[in-house]
């Protein structure tokens, strides 16, 4: 991930090996992520079981927030894709109990359908 991608907000793919190290203290027994995107601090993890968002706050980014989201618990989502003028795609995702999107922003090299296909192939099982 650029530098610039990073202050513009936007996420790149990393490899999801090296995200299971590093958060296999939050993951269930078997559970594998499968995907990883981040931003700066902040990750978006696509597991066999659920979608989890890591929010570390903070100047130091001690305090970390994580979103846990069963996929049958995501009522729907959607994507905007980066236009001609756009630096980035959108992925909004809405919960069950929950009337805001979660949303995470995509920079422009990377596959916003991609994205979406992984989160598909788990919503609409």
């Amino acid at each position: 991930m650029g530098f610039l991608d990073g202050l513009l907000g936007n996420a790149s793919e990393v490899e999801a090996g090296k995200m299971q190290t590093e958060f296999g203290q939050i993951l269930a027994p078997s559970e594998q992520i499968e995907k990883a995107y981040v931003l700066i601090r902040d990750a978006m993890l696509f597991t066999n079981r659920r979608l989890i968002l890591v929010d570390k706050q903070g100047a130091t980014g001690s305090k970390v927030e994580y979103h846990s989201l069963p996929y049958r618990s995501i009522t729907h989502f959607s994507v905007e894709t980066a236009g001609h003028f756009d630096l980035d795609a959108e992925l909004k995702i809405w919960v069950s109990g929950r009337a805001e999107a979660f949303s995470q922003r995509f920079k422009k090299g990377l596959s916003i359908y991609a994205v979406q296909a992984v989160l598909a192939g788990y919503v609409c099982r």
